[in-house]
């Protein structure tokens, strides 16, 4: 069990029972976008790319995206989650919004929250946004899933703004025990990643670090 977790009083059983698992903190970073305010919004260089087809392709469609958080450390978790103690929140109505330090998708390097203008940010209405529309039928086709729907088993409100990019699935779908002690690990970067787009499989076909070559993608 980690420090953050027992300085936060965050109980391992708590853990367990809402069936979480550990994400490695990244250590290849890149700038994925710069936002408005001038702060660089990192992902691992697979997840970066990625990005930065999805969001031309959806400006082509007219649908304008932006990146509200990307990266986040651990530390800066559990400063987060800390603040939010500090407040008077209890521990198990935060840990409905934010992940324990230790468990976010956002350490991997490949999770964003996402938003539109005219829209408030990291709020369920974004849902109501041509945006979201977009992003549920195409988001897939470049590696990006929607990790925490209404009724998501792992216990985390609705974030219709929260999509990572993966190889496999969605956190609440992927084949794994329901367990926190084991660790969701992501490649932070490859020759070749398959992920699934509907019921195909398609499979990035060369990869560096200015360029992706993909098979049957719409890009």
């Amino acid at each position: 069990m980690n420090t953050h977790l027992i300085a936060l009083g965050i109980s391992s059983e708590l853990i367990t029972a809402r069936g979480l698992r550990e994400c490695e903190e990244a250590t290849t970073l890149e700038v994925a976008e710069v936002g408005t305010d001038g702060r660089d919004h990192l992902l691992v260089p697979l997840a970066a790319e990625a990005w930065r087809l999805l969001k031309a392709e959806a400006l082509v469609d007219g649908i304008d995206l932006f990146i509200v958080s990307a990266f986040r450390s651990i530390d800066r978790q559990a400063e987060i989650i800390r603040r939010k103690l500090e407040a008077g929140a209890a521990v198990e109505s935060i840990l409905t919004v934010c992940a324990p330090p230790g468990f976010s998708e956002h350490h991997t390097g490949r999770a964003v929250d996402l938003s539109t203008p005219n829209s408030h940010v990291l709020e369920v209405e974004f849902d109501q946004t041509a945006a979201y529309a977009w992003l549920t039928e195409h988001a897939a086709e470049f590696g990006y899933y929607i990790s925490y729907p209404i009724g998501n088993p792992l216990g985390y409100q609705y974030e219709p703004w929260h999509w990572c990019f993966n190889d496999a699935k969605p956190a609440f779908e992927r084949d794994s025990p329901r367990s926190g002690l084991g660790k969701t690990a992501f490649p932070e970067n490859a020759s070749q990643v398959s992920y699934r787009a509907g019921k195909t499989c398609h499979r990035f076909a060369q990869i560096d670090k200015s360029t992706l070559l993909l098979n049957g993608l719409k890009v």
